[in-house]
């Protein structure tokens, strides 16, 4: 005869068990604790080589002996901090270009004040980019570079690239938000219709607060978002690696920053609802940004379960340009995981750099400093002033300052609108030619 009392004592025996289970795990909590507040991030050694109110260019120190000829400027979005590509050390995108042989770059757009409400595609696209843009090309000598944009970032390096062909050698772009006749994503079925008045949202805030955007993202998963990962984290308190992964993810998604109002509104109401891009509509700072200028190479980076831009709303873009050398990368992870999962680390962004790399060699001709650029270093002294490389010299020449005497007599304000510099810039170019003279 069984006994029976044998299954109740060992249900018990399973619970006290759990029990001691779980209070071993506890006891990993203050550590785990600690791991999650002083975790570090974007670690690979970088300076930064130029300001325009909040942001900041940065430039990785190489990590091989030799570089490619064409450097590569990143660019990310508005929304996020921009470390997520370059995450720990062995997940990181940036890091991956180093060890293959770039010169690398990456925008820090960094989070607007409520001054900066106003600040649109005009300022984000055809001013700050453009001046990074120019000071990579500058200090590499080059006429042409490449440009990797992620995600919004991606849209803006379209509009660029539009704008200013001439500028970009090869064109990058990473889940860039392109096209939404099939599928917009979370986002677009956010903001897709004229449900969200964005206008309204735009003027009642100022700067659209990273809260609100957060939460229209998180809407795609909500479970995963809100209560599975923690479990996760919680079964793996004592994997000391899971747990710095883990922090460093939640320290990237709390750093969240606000958006300018007008940069969101131009991005619901331009890309999203009217398509103005992708129909070859889009005008910015009252310049047609033209995709059929879109000639370059280009690279689509494509992940196969982004919910945030399904791979559809970039891919679909690719018919309405009139490159000849269009590529498609697709790796299976999510919006994030292009970023940071070990296998997108190891499967698709050496293959992403090789794409580059083949681009990226240049002739004689092709390089600042051949005998045309040799002629206007005759012409001028104006690269002796600090700050002013053979593409400014150039804009300066246009503007009627052949050198550095014209420029020492020069209104800052004046020239720089002609020559389509930044001002500050201008005045500081204007006290050095200023001291020379005296």
């Amino acid at each position: 005869m069984s006994n029976p009392y044998s299954g109740l004592f060992e249900r018990q025996q399973q619970a006290w068990t759990g029990a001691a289970e779980m209070v071993e795990t506890l006891g990993s909590v203050p550590e785990a604790n600690e791991e999650v507040a002083n975790v570090e991030v974007g670690q690979t050694a970088s300076e930064s080589v130029y300001e325009e109110n909040k942001l900041e260019l940065h430039h990785y120190e190489p990590r091989t002996e030799e570089q490619h000829d064409v450097p590569l400027l990143i660019v990310y979005a508005l929304v996020n901090r921009p470390y997520i590509l370059d995450l720990q050390p062995d997940r990181s995108v940036v890091r991956t270009f180093l060890d293959n042989g770039f010169d690398v770059y990456m925008i820090d757009w960094d989070e607007p004040s409520l001054l900066d409400h106003s600040l649109g595609f005009q300022d984000y696209v055809d001013r700050y980019l453009d001046n990074c843009v120019d000071v990579v090309r500058d200090r590499s000598g080059r006429d042409d570079i490449n440009v990797l944009g992620y995600c919004m970032g991606g849209t803006m390096s379209t509009m660029y690239a539009s704008l200013y062909p001439e500028k970009v050698r090869n064109l990058g772009l990473m889940a860039a938000a392109l096209c939404f006749n099939e599928d917009g994503g979370i986002f677009g079925r956010w903001v897709g219709d004229d449900t969200i008045d964005v206008e309204l949202l735009a003027e009642t805030f100022g700067t659209v607060p990273s809260e609100l955007i957060d939460a229209g993202f998180g809407m795609g998963e909500p479970v995963a978002n809100n209560l599975t990962k923690y479990l996760r984290f919680f079964d793996n308190l004592e994997d000391e690696d899971f747990v710095r992964n883990f922090a460093r993810m939640e320290r990237w998604l709390d750093e969240s920053i606000d958006v300018a109002g007008e940069a969101f509104v131009d991005f619901v109401t331009d890309t999203y609802r009217e398509q103005k891009l992708y129909n070859n509509e889009q005008y910015i700072a009252g310049k047609h940004a033209d995709i059929e200028n879109l000639e370059m190479p280009i690279a689509q980076v494509v992940a196969t379960y982004d919910h945030i831009v399904p791979p559809v709303a970039s891919t679909a873009f690719n018919d309405v340009v009139p490159s000849d050398d269009v590529t498609v990368f697709e790796q299976k992870s999510g919006h994030i995981g292009l970023s940071v999962s070990s296998r997108a680390l190891e499967e698709l962004w050496p293959n992403v750099c090789d794409w580059f790399a083949e681009r990226s060699q240049v002739d004689g001709d092709d390089v600042d400093g051949d005998e045309s650029a040799e002629a206007d270093s005759e012409q001028s002294d104006l690269e002796t002033v600090d700050g002013i490389g053979p593409t400014y010299a150039e804009r300066l020449r246009a503007a009627g300052i052949e050198s550095v005497a014209a420029l020492a007599d020069a209104d800052p304000a004046t020239v720089a609108t002609d020559a389509e510099v930044p001002v500050a810039r201008l005045e500081d170019w204007v006290v050095q030619a200023r001291e020379r003279r005296n």
